[in-house]
């Protein structure tokens, strides 16, 4: 038997049974073939991950990342892969989510919570993917600016034209939108294998920086990026995005069915998330190599660093892929992030309007205080309103990770598709952490104000 677009049988620990189904225009429009092999199967579930990745490698990292790289070298490597591998089992549990109880994280709210609480926390979420929004359009404008001299007001404004670019592929099917973000992720991986290529960073450190050290722990400079880093590994909107795009699939709607869903996105979305963190560990590596022990290790604007790349490293070309990968990195951030905006508003409340309206609603959230800050500050305005962006990022985060940990720790919500004993205590832990970790970040943001 196959899904069809109407709402599956609700698991009984919920309130209510859903009422609709998430992303409507595409649910269940990916065929999985029956009976193939694995690496068919593979293929056919292959797509939510990589959109989902792109919100680990977008302009909000960039600013850690440098920075890291410049002032500690190899070091703080080893934070990213952590950060990693606690992504991958975040977004592992949105998976689940989404294929064994046939909802969003935000229908997963709505039909758990009281009205009070759903509103509460669909406000916060569009705040936060208003935010979100802000810093890819920031980070695209910059890039803009970098490659051809557009003022950075002119680049904020034409990154509204990336909503008639989503409308249209969404049109053409759901594999077009996953087609370009894939290709936009390998011209960003491209752009830094030859910035990493043109540094010539020592291997034997590389190696050694993936290795945790407690220097880290002990050194309160090394620290605070550490947990810049960390903190904001996860972006809340990618949970509520990633467990309704994998519905996109159409699984069998038996239990052998759901499971091996399951198990391919899983797949999918942890080999999507080791590309976030070649780019990560890319840029870090690379300001490793061209600023740390030079002069320059205070580097951690991006203007300052495309700047000083190519006197450093001996050719213009270095300067240009680094901008090259920031516009793409930026473009990609606000496909997915419009993604989720729908996603977001149609689960927590089941308001439905034209995908286009909702998509110019959210990029003009973005744009507008953009504008405004740059208006009235200049392009020096953009550096505190990505920080700004952050913190609100680091504020939401925890309205999401713990409600899905929750979730897919409930036998009674989740069936037999409950996640296993040690899945349940790793995923717990992991949100105490990076709870936390937001919390410490977030007062020494204020701290220091």
């Amino acid at each position: 038997m196959s899904r069809t677009n109407q709402p599956v049988t609700p698991t009984k620990g919920w309130r209510v049974g859903p009422t609709s189904v998430s992303l409507p225009e595409v649910h269940g429009s990916i065929a999985v073939p029956q009976g193939a092999g694995f690496w068919k199967k593979l293929l056919a579930f292959a797509g939510p991950g990589y959109l989902v990745a792109v919100g680990y490698m977008d302009p909000g990292n960039w600013a850690t990342d440098l920075a890291g790289g410049a002032r500690f070298g190899y070091t703080l490597l080893s934070v990213i892969m952590i950060s990693n591998l606690m992504a991958i089992l975040l977004q592992a549990l949105a998976a689940r989510l989404g294929i064994a109880s046939g909802r969003d994280l935000a229908q997963a709210c709505r039909d758990s919570y009281s009205k009070p609480t759903t509103f509460l926390l669909w406000i916060l979420c569009e705040i936060a993917i208003a935010a979100c929004d802000l810093a890819e359009v920031l980070g695209a404008a910059i890039a803009l600016q970098l490659l051809f001299g557009l003022p950075l007001i002119w680049g904020v404004c034409l990154t509204a034209l990336d909503v008639l670019v989503v409308l249209f592929l969404q049109h053409k099917g759901f594999r077009y939108v996953e087609a370009l973000v894939v290709a936009l992720i390998l011209l960003i991986a491209g752009s830094f294998a030859i910035e990493i290529w043109l540094a010539h960073p020592p291997i034997g450190a590389i190696a050694s920086g993936f290795i945790p050290r407690t220097e880290i722990l002990r050194n309160p400079e090394m620290l605070y990026i550490a947990i810049g880093i960390l903190g904001a590994t996860v972006m809340p909107h990618n949970l509520y995005l990633h467990s309704s795009i994998v519905q996109t699939r159409k699984y069998r709607d038996t239990s052998e069915g759901r499971r091996e869903a399951i198990r391919f996105a899983t797949i999918d979305s942890s080999v999507a998330l080791m590309s976030a963190l070649f780019i990560n560990a890319a840029i870090l590596i690379m300001a490793a190599a061209t600023f740390h022990g030079t002069a320059y290790e205070s580097v951690a604007d991006i203007d300052d660093a495309h700047a000083l790349l190519s006197p450093l490293l001996g050719t213009s070309l270095a300067s240009t892929l680094f901008a090259v990968a920031l516009l793409c990195s930026g473009q990609n951030a606000t496909l997915t992030g419009t993604l989720a905006g729908q996603i977001v508003m149609e689960g927590f409340i089941n308001l439905r309007i034209r995908p286009w309206l909702r998509r110019l609603v959210t990029r003009l959230i973005a744009i507008i205080p953009a504008v405004i800050v740059i208006l009235i500050y200049g392009d020096e305005g953009s550096g505190p309103l990505l920080i700004l962006s952050q913190v609100i990022l680091s504020l939401q985060l925890p309205f999401a990770v713990f409600p899905l940990v929750a979730f897919t720790g409930d036998r009674h919500k989740m069936g037999e598709f409950v996640s296993p004993i040690w899945i349940r205590l790793l995923a717990w832990s992991v949100a105490i952490v990076i709870g936390g970790l937001n919390v410490w970040l977030l007062y020494q943001t204020f701290t220091s104000l």
